[in-house]
């Protein structure tokens, strides 16, 4: 088992359409924007993943920016292969992503998740996330 960082030159067919499959577990009618526009030097997003016999079995996804607040990350798209979980997978994913926002000097790690995700609350919690009290207001323009 790999736990890496995704770069540009790692991307081909064979991974882009084993990442779509990994995308499709996280549910709902989410469209996903191809890898190579996401990996991408001009967007400041880092895509850890999990190997495994040359199959990416998990990723999570961290965007950073500053503001006038700080230095912000924000984790989306945490998914491991449901036939891997239970493993700490995503543990290691998370991990990984808390390295490479201390690397960027981050002072704070947003994410979202939805209220039945209850493994996913358990691990982000055993992480040191803790429940902000504030509300996310979505507006799609597309």
């Amino acid at each position: 088992m790999k736990i890496d960082i995704l770069k540009k030159t790692d991307i081909n067919p064979t991974i882009q359409n084993q990442v779509s499959d990994l995308f499709k577990q996280l549910g709902g009618n989410k469209k996903q924007v191809p890898l190579n526009e996401i990996v991408d030097g001009k967007n400041q997003i880092t895509v850890a993943y999990c190997s495994e016999n040359n199959e990416i079995i998990g990723i999570a996804l961290m965007g950073s920016y500053n503001v006038i607040s700080g230095k912000k990350g924000w984790i989306e798209d945490v998914v491991v292969n449901s036939e891997h979980r239970g493993k700490g997978i995503g543990r290691k994913l998370l991990n990984k992503l808390l390295e490479v926002g201390n690397e960027k000097n981050l002072t704070e790690i947003l994410l979202f998740t939805e209220d039945h995700r209850t493994p996913a609350i358990s691990l982000y919690s055993d992480l040191g996330f803790k429940v902000k009290d504030s509300r996310i207001y979505t507006r799609k323009t597309k």
